[in-house]
C-alpha cells in the first residue's frame, strides 16, 4: 500500500495566513506549508476533499472512490468534484461519507456525472477493487466517521481526524488490528483547554498507548501526525516531542509505502 500525504495540517493550515505566533514564523522562514489534511491511497482512494489542490506533482485522475470523514469545509470541499466534471471524466467514481456529506456534495454535481453517493456510518463495510474499507465510530461535534482501510496486499491502514479522544467502541472495533500505518490527529499541540473534538499533545499519547493496549499499534506500526495546527511548537520541536511518543512528523507530499506485517521478512 503506498499513502500519499497531501496535505497534513489542520483547517487554517499551517502556517495560518492570518498568524505571526512563533510557530508560523518559523514555517515561513523555513518555507513549508501544510495543507488541510487528506490522503492517496494507491492512486485511487482520497480521504477527505480537501479545499486546497494536491501537491503539484500529485495527480487524482485514477482515484474511483472518495472517502470523507464529515462536512466541515476543510474535509468537504465539493469545489474539486466541479473540477473533475470540468474535464469530463467518464470513470464512474463512488463517493462516501456520514449523510450531511452527501448533501453538501450533491448540489456540485451535474446531472449526467457518473458520481454515486454512498452513505457511511460506523460499523459500514465498503470493498472496491480489492481495498477493504471500515467506517469507525468518531469523538467529534457533527456526525463523523474514521477509516480503517486494508490494501490488496493486506497492508492496513487506519485515518483518524477528525476526532476527540476515540470512543470506546472504535477501540475494540480495531483490537489486533496491527496497523502497518496510523494517521493520527494532532490539533492544538499545547493547548489542552480547547474543548473541542480534537486531540493535542496531553490527548495524542494517550490514544496512542490506548491503541497498544489492545495490539492495534504494534512496534512496528508507523505513526504519523496529522491535522496539525499553530498551537503546536514550531516543527522541530514538535518532532522532537512526538518521537518520544513513537510518531513522526513528515512534510506535506510524503509518500509511505507500507508492507504487511504478516509478510515483512522475518514475520
Amino acid at each position: 500500500m503506498q499513502v500519499t500525504l497531501l496535505g497534513t495540517g489542520a483547517a487554517d493550515g499551517w502556517p495560518n495566513p492570518w498568524c505571526d505566533c512563533p510557530s508560523c514564523a518559523d514555517a515561513r522562514r523555513r518555507g513549508e506549508l501544510r495543507r488541510p489534511t487528506s490522503a492517496l491511497v494507491d492512486g485511487v482512494l482520497l480521504l477527505d476533499l480537501a479545499p486546497a489542490p494536491p501537491p503539484v506533482e500529485v495527480s487524482l485522475a485514477g482515484v474511483h472512490t472518495v472517502l470523507v470523514t464529515h462536512d466541515h469545509p476543510d474535509h468537504c470541499a465539493p469545489l474539486s468534484l466541479l473540477a473533475r466534471q470540468w474535464v469530463r471524466r467518464s470513470q464512474p467514481l463512488t463517493v462516501a461519507g456520514p449523510g450531511p456529506v452527501l448533501d453538501a456534495v450533491r448540489p456540485w454535481l451535474g446531472p449526467d456525472d457518473p458520481v454515486e453517493l454512498l452513505p457511511l456510518e460506523p460499523g459500514a463495510v465498503l470493498e472496491r477493487a480489492g481495498h477493504r474499507v471500515v467506517a469507525l465510530a468518531a469523538a467529534h461535534d457533527v456526525p463523523t466517521v474514521l477509516f480503517d482501510v486494508t490494501g490488496p496486499d493486506g497492508a492496513r491502514l487506519l485515518y483518524a481526524t477528525d476526532t476527540g479522544p476515540l470512543p470506546q467502541a472504535t477501540v475494540e472495533a480495531v483490537r489486533g488490528a496491527a496497523y502497518d500505518l496510523v494517521l493520527l490527529e494532532e490539533t492544538f499541540g499545547r493547548v489542552t483547554g480547547h474543548g473541542t473534538g480534537h486531540l493535542d499533545l496531553a490527548t495524542f499519547p494517550d490514544q496512542l498507548e490506548r491503541l497498544r493496549a489492545v495490539g492495534a499499534v504494534t512496534a512496528t506500526t508507523d505513526v504519523v501526525a496529522v491535522h496539525l495546527g499553530h498551537h503546536n511548537p514550531p516543527a522541530a520541536e514538535l518532532a522532537g516531542t512526538l518521537a518520544g511518543f513513537g510518531a513522526r512528523l513528515v512534510p506535506d507530499g510524503t509518500s509511505v509505502t507500507t508492507r504487511c506485517a504478516a509478510t515483512a521478512p522475518g514475520a
